[in-house]
């Protein structure tokens, strides 16, 4: 959302835009959210941008937790006190911000913003987007509720000139605000004085910043397909449902993972399962946020993955429940264009369970079934380092075979 002509030069001063990011500890006098509630209104604008970034202010008495939010990117930060401000500015370069009473100023004396409390339905029926009184709207959420709210707010502030940010006193309520009906609030003051919560945070922003960039796949021409024994195998269920052409990066070997498709293609004889992958056996390595790779054996309710389209283009998603079970398994090796790296993956013998192909060919299809797999088919594989030390890559001799 953008900010008026009016207080678009405080705002410049007042916001910083996180790429997604997170705050720290230490202490110092900062004002409390006051009591008085103001009606907060605001202008609807004709057009909404499609993807506004974040905005983050910290309001903290911690001299660490501003350290560590300005090594972060974050420099606005809320103060009860000019002298506290002028005081931290001195030691740091940051955008003092000043609270008096429901109303929120820079240090040129202009108006930025204003903080309604919300802690009833009738305090939220008092914040309504058809008036410019403000620019910038700082919610603290009351009472306990805080999901359905700022839902509520997300709703009704859609399409209108200016931001809204909610307080959140640790990260996982800043994480609630920032994906209130996806789209999320525009921002959140960050109420904290632990560092643990601005490192979060910051993780989280990363992980969306990450979400945004494509992975390098290549192509690879399978070599080998061979059924072989019974083997505990693992499909991976997530919260997420993944479309036609997304799957997971499975392998033997970490320094090539195959893209193993989701099963959520109709069949004449099972339904579709789109947040399934059945992806290989307990010993086989999955691609996890951060670069990292984890056993699937490792994998539980809770834990993240990373889910990749044809393309590389890549999202985190939440697994929801692994199934461990016995099966017959298949094993398919494939060499990449030059012919000097092979890669190996065991998947399930079972014709819902398929590998990506470069392109859809004429067919349409995106993924080939195991059980049509043949040699000289080719595949997605995504090429990385070989040596691993708990998820991490690392470089030192190794070999995989």
């Amino acid at each position: 959302m953008a900010a008026s002509s009016a207080l678009g030069s405080a705002k410049a001063l007042a916001c910083s835009h996180a790429s997604l990011l997170a705050p720290q500890t230490q202490r110092t006098v900062v004002a409390s959210a006051p009591s008085h509630r103001t009606s907060v209104r605001m202008r609807a604008s004709a057009a909404a941008p499609a993807e506004p970034k974040k905005t983050v202010w910290v309001w903290t008495e911690s001299r660490q937790v501003m350290t560590a939010a300005v090594e972060r990117g974050w420099s606005t930060f809320l103060f009860g006190s000019k002298d506290l401000g002028k005081d931290w500015s001195s030691t740091a370069r940051i955008n003092p911000l000043f609270i008096d009473g429901p109303e929120i100023f820079n240090g040129e004396n202009q108006k930025v913003a204003v903080i309604s409390q919300v802690s009833s339905p009738s305090e939220l029926d008092l914040v309504q987007p058809d008036n410019a009184e403000a620019e910038n709207i700082v919610i603290d959420f009351r009472g306990g509720w805080q999901v359905i709210p700022a839902e509520n707010i997300v709703a009704a502030f859609q399409g209108c000139k200016g931001t809204v940010l909610a307080v959140s006193t640790n990260s996982t309520e800043a994480q609630v605000f920032l994906e209130a009906l996806e789209q999320g609030l525009d921002g959140v003051v960050l109420k904290v004085d632990e560092m643990d919560d601005i490192i979060k945070l910051k993780d989280y922003f990363d992980r969306r910043n990450e979400a945004k960039n494509q992975l390098p796949l290549t192509k690879a021409t399978v070599s080998k397909v061979e059924v072989v024994g019974m083997g505990d195998r693992v499909c991976v269920d997530l919260c997420s449902i993944m479309r036609p052409g997304e799957g997971l990066l499975v392998g033997s070997y970490a320094r090539g993972m195959f893209l193993v498709h989701s099963e959520c293609l109709e069949t004449n004889y099972i339904a579709s399962r789109p947040f399934r992958v059945n992806a290989g056996p307990v010993h086989a390595y999955v691609t996890v946020p951060g670069g990292k790779t984890s056993y699937l054996s490792e994998l539980g309710s809770g834990k993240e993955v990373i889910v990749v389209d044809q393309n590389g283009l890549w999202r985190t998603a939440i697994v929801g429940r692994v199934k461990i079970e016995s099966r017959p398994l298949i094993l398919v090796e494939a060499k990449d264009n030059s012919g000097d790296d092979t890669y190996s993956i065991f998947l399930q013998n079972a014709e819902t369970v398929a590998l990506i192909t470069p392109d859809t060919g004429s067919s349409g299809r995106t993924a080939i079934p195991v059980t049509s797999l043949k040699v000289g088919d080719e595949v997605l594989v995504r090429k990385q380092g070989g040596a691993r030390h708990t998820g991490i890559e690392i470089q030192e001799f190794i070999v995989e075979k």
